[in-house]
C-alpha cells in the first residue's frame, strides 16, 4: 500500500507560515545548501501524486509552471519539472475545477478519497500543504511519514499544522550547512 508523505518547511518555533501565510522566512540571505534541493528531488521521485489544499494550489501551480516556462536557467528547474509534470490533486469543498497542468480537483470525503488513493498501485503520495489542509490530514491520522525541514528562524506567530497533541517517533535527521535540518518522523 502507498504511503502518504508530508513534506513541509517549519520555523524553529513551529510555524509553517506567517499569520497571513507569509513564507519570506524560508530563504533568508546567506549560504544556501544545494543538498536540500537534491533531497527534495529524491523525496519527490519516491512519489507519483502530489496532494494540495485548495488555498495553496494556485500559488503552488503558478510558481512551478512559471519556473518551467520562463526560467530555463533556474537552479530549481529540475524540481520544477517534477512539480509540473506530476499528477496533482487539489482538495476543495468550494471549487470543482482549478486550472493547471496535470491538476484535478477532489470534492469528496477527505478520508475516503485518500484511503482509496493509498490502495491504488503506484509510488507513494506527497502532500505539501497548506496549513489547514495538513491539519485535517494530521487530525485524521492519514500521514504515514513526516518530513519536516526546520529552518533556523523564529517568527513569533503564524500558522501551525498541529492543533492537538501528536506523538511522533524520530526516524532520522539530516543537517545542512545553512543551518536547516530535515527531520523524518513516523507516527507512534
Amino acid at each position: 500500500m502507498r504511503k502518504l508523505k508530508l513534506q513541509v518547511q517549519m520555523t524553529i518555533d513551529g510555524f509553517v507560515a506567517g499569520p497571513n501565510g507569509e513564507l519570506d522566512w524560508m530563504w533568508l540571505p546567506g549560504e544556501r545548501d544545494e543538498k536540500i534541493f537534491t533531497d527534495v528531488i529524491d523525496l519527490a521521485d519516491s512519489c507519483d501524486i502530489i496532494l494540495l489544499g485548495r488555498k495553496m494550489t494556485r500559488e503552488f501551480v503558478d510558481y512551478w509552471e512559471n519556473v518551467v516556462d520562463n526560467q530555463p536557467d533556474s537552479p530549481e528547474q529540475a524540481l520544477a519539472q517534477r512539480m509540473v509534470n506530476m499528477r496533482k490533486i487539489a482538495f476543495s469543498r468550494t471549487q470543482t475545477a482549478i486550472s493547471g497542468r496535470n491538476l484535478e480537483v477532489e470534492n469528496g470525503d477527505l478520508v475516503e478519497a485518500i484511503t482509496a488513493l493509498k490502495k491504488q498501485a503506484g509510488k507513494d503520495i506527497m502532500v505539501y500543504g497548506g496549513a489547514g489542509f495538513l491539519s485535517s490530514l494530521i487530525e485524521h491520522d492519514l500521514i504515514d511519514e513526516y518530513y519536516i525541514f526546520r529552518n533556523p528562524v523564529a517568527i513569533g506567530s503564524g500558522l501551525s499544522i498541529f492543533k492537538a497533541q501528536k506523538s511522533l517517533k524520530l526516524e532520522s535527521t539530516t543537517t545542512y550547512k545553512d543551518g536547516k535540518m530535515l527531520h523524518k518522523y513516523l507516527p507512534v
